[in-house]
């Protein structure tokens, strides 16, 4: 399965060419300082639609057949993957219907549908937006992208590490957000394919630690709806493809609290004028927090930048 994956991330790159931005790597001496190592940031904020979704969107849409583009395509997401979808469907002439959670940032629901994409609510939880979801693709015909349980999106998102290690040379670890894996099993499928010695570390909010609780204790195990700021890991689970790839090809997973994820934003907007979502600073808070203390070259992925300016307000000032 991995060798199938790394050659459709290889694919994806060159499908994504002149389409998904190739995002900068930017460092920052007083970080290294706080960190204890020398940190390369992969800005995924800057990437189209503000965040890495993009990159497996359009990669999963852009190979459809004409007859279901024709049909149109559906996806639920919390924000990113939905905004991401509609963007893609935008340039592609496709239908997008996106289902979001009716707590869902409203600055995410707004851009869905400045992208021309339908939204329509559903009930907070996992469970609900997939029914609803699967409801509509049955009356309709959609084609469904999933946020990340998909070979295609997950091959998109592997893209961003290929480059990150192709720019940086020599890189000791490589540290991911996570939620549904899509992220972290494509990071960790190039880097191992790349540089084999990487060790690859995902991160997720204590407050949805199901990844990391699954890591351990290899079953699936599952989280309901997690309250944690960081919304873009809202993930009851990894998935059938996300969790084997991340049992095979990650080396370690951990957790950081509520304050070390604000204190990361803050450190981020503060002395880089990064603005990076609370979900996007997981890797740099598990490093200033001490959830873990990595040597040498780290590479650390900003997952995305699309926060409402009521959570970053609360955060700055906080």
């Amino acid at each position: 399965m991995s060798e199938e994956m790394f050659a459709r991330i290889q694919a994806a790159r060159l499908r994504l060419r002149g389409q998904a931005h190739r995002t900068p790597i930017m460092t920052s001496r007083t970080i290294n300082r706080m960190a204890g190592a020398e940190v390369y940031f992969k800005c995924e904020n800057f990437q189209r639609g503000g965040a890495f979704k993009f990159r497996g969107a359009y990669n999963a849409i852009s190979q459809l057949g004409a007859a279901e583009k024709e049909r149109g395509v559906i996806t639920f997401s919390s924000g990113n993957h939905g905004q991401a979808v509609a963007l893609v469907c935008g340039l592609l002439g496709v239908r997008a219907t996106v289902v979001m959670p009716k707590d869902a940032s409203p600055l995410k629901r707004a851009a869905c549908q400045s992208y021309g994409a339908e939204v329509v609510l559903c009930e907070p939880g996992n469970a609900s937006r997939e029914q609803v979801s699967r409801q509509l693709r049955e009356e309709h015909g959609f084609a469904l992208i999933p946020p990340f349980d998909h070979p295609d999106v997950i091959a998109g998102q592997g893209t961003a590490a290929l480059e990150m290690i192709e720019e940086v040379k020599g890189l000791d670890w490589v540290v991911t957000p996570c939620g549904g894996g899509g992220l972290l099993s494509g990071t960790a499928v190039a880097v191992k394919h790349s540089q084999s010695r990487c060790r690859v570390v995902g991160i997720e909010p204590e407050l949805g630690d199901d990844a990391t609780r699954s890591f351990r204790s290899k079953r699936l195990e599952t989280v309901d709806n997690p309250r944690t700021i960081a919304d873009g890991t809202r993930t009851a689970s990894l998935g059938e493809l996300t969790f084997p790839l991340v049992l095979e090809h990650v080396d370690e997973m951990k957790t950081v609290t509520e304050e070390a994820i604000k204190e990361a934003v803050r450190v981020l907007f503060f002395r880089m004028k990064l603005v990076v979502e609370p979900s996007g600073a997981l890797g740099l808070a598990a490093l200033l927090s001490g959830a873990l203390r990595p040597t040498g070259r780290v590479g650390i992925i900003l997952s995305g930048g699309n926060v409402d300016a009521g959570t970053m307000g609360q955060i700055l000032t906080g």
